[in-house]
């Protein structure tokens, strides 16, 4: 009779399983990283290449009739540079390196401006219904709205592309108590704004739908999706003080419904005329090592008033001031720059005259916060692209809180 010996090896398998899993999903977080990096790269470029592209154009505006052909043609230029520095920031907000911005929004206007740019990227085969019936606000970071909504519309279509079909949004106010609130206790009985995003695809079994918001799981091909989108959503939602629910049904469609807190505003139907563009005579160091950006930066300052004195080079601007550290009621530097950083150079100035007031510049830097900025004596701290309106404004106000 032969001895036969059995071995139970299924918590070795799960273990080899678990083991790969948890690998991929390492992989997956250095690849977000990587992702992150060269986000910031993009952004600083990008926001150097869009200052110049919004600034001339403004420049441009003001020199031509305001009812002329071109001053239309410029507008529309105008318009895509702040498309393209809002996408920049969603690029920036998805590798999580930008700061969260809550402001009273109109969701209906994030929608409409949203489903504009995605129709673009949708085949034909997919139709888009729109139902608006809210108009109110709600305290949010547009950027990252946007992003929800766009995150969403695209999985949605990505159901369609197949064999076509509807992509359905809907916006209403609902008030929310009673049993929802009980399934959703971090939630406060009230007011909310209902988006509704729906389409009529394929939609989901139960085992995948219970996964959905899990980062890194995804049901799409390898090399089509990371597996952050929806889990990016649902945290977004949740740090708005509103919440998301998904109903799906195979072969029937998906429904997300996304629920956000309303805020009280007093509506306001005067028509707001914008105040006029501060101007001033003081003398400006303005420093900047793309010499576009200096001679942009002139031209601005100049057509406000301004006295100023460019250079390229950082090194260059800190002799100039030391030799002459009374000459300049002003200094405007922009951070990256070779030989001696912005704040290198900010803190080099402030020992030579203690009382100088700085605006530093940026298109994006990881080394830099304006916390940092402020606890550096920097008086103010600025994100690229610049507009000339925020130019002047903040100028302005620099100016005249060091006058007081």
């Amino acid at each position: 009779m032969r001895l036969q010996i059995a071995t139970d090896i299924s918590r070795i398998k799960d273990l080899e399983k678990e083991s790969l899993r948890i690998q991929a999903q390492l992989q997956q977080a250095q690849k977000m990283e990587a992702i992150g990096t060269l986000a910031g790269g993009i952004a600083h470029d990008f926001n150097n290449i869009l200052s110049a592209v919004i600034g001339y154009t403004e420049i441009a505006l003001a020199d031509v009739p305001g009812n002329s052909s071109q001053h239309q043609n410029l507008q529309e230029v105008l318009k895509a540079g702040n498309r393209a520095r809002d996408l920049v920031k969603q690029i920036l907000t998805f590798s999580r390196q930008t700061e969260q911005e809550l402001k009273p929004v109109q969701i209906n206007q994030i929608v409409r401006e949203t489903l504009k740019l995605l129709r673009a990227s949708l085949p034909t085969t997919v139709t888009i219904a729109q139902q608006i019936e809210s108009d109110s606000a709600v305290l949010a970071d547009p950027t990252q709205i946007h992003q929800v909504i766009m995150n969403l519309c695209t999985n949605a279509a990505h159901a369609l592309r197949d064999n076509g079909g509807q992509l359905k949004i809907d916006l209403s106010d609902v008030m929310l108590d009673g049993s929802f609130i009980e399934q959703h206790p971090y939630l406060s009985p009230g007011g909310f704004i209902k988006l509704s995003i729906a389409d009529d695809g394929h939609g989901m079994e139960k085992s995948i739908l219970d996964r959905i918001f899990d980062p890194f799981f995804t049901t799409k091909e390898r090399g089509e999706g990371t597996g952050m989108g929806l889990a990016v959503v649902l945290g977004i939602i949740k740090s708005h003080g509103g919440t998301i629910t998904v109903d799906s049904e195979v072969g029937k469609g998906s429904v997300f419904d996304v629920f956000l807190p309303v805020i009280k505003r007093e509506v306001d139907h005067e028509v707001r005329t914008k105040a006029p563009i501060p101007t001033g005579t003081e003398r400006i160091l303005f420093i900047d090592d793309e010499k576009a950006l200096v001679d942009l930066g002139r031209q601005i300052l100049e057509r406000l008033g301004y006295t100023v004195t460019v250079r390229t080079s950082s090194v260059e601007a800190l002799e100039l001031f030391m030799e002459h550290p009374e000459k300049f009621d002003l200094v405007i530097t922009d951070m990256t720059m070779p030989n001696m950083t912005g704040d290198d150079l900010a803190g080099k100035l402030l020992n030579v005259r203690t009382d100088i007031p700085i605006i530093l510049c940026t298109g994006y830097s990881e080394k830099i916060s304006r916390e940092k900025a402020q606890s550096l004596g920097i008086k103010e701290f600025i994100l690229k692209p610049i507009v000339m309106r925020e130019l002047a404004r903040i100028v302005r106000s620099v100016l005249d809180d060091e006058g007081n």
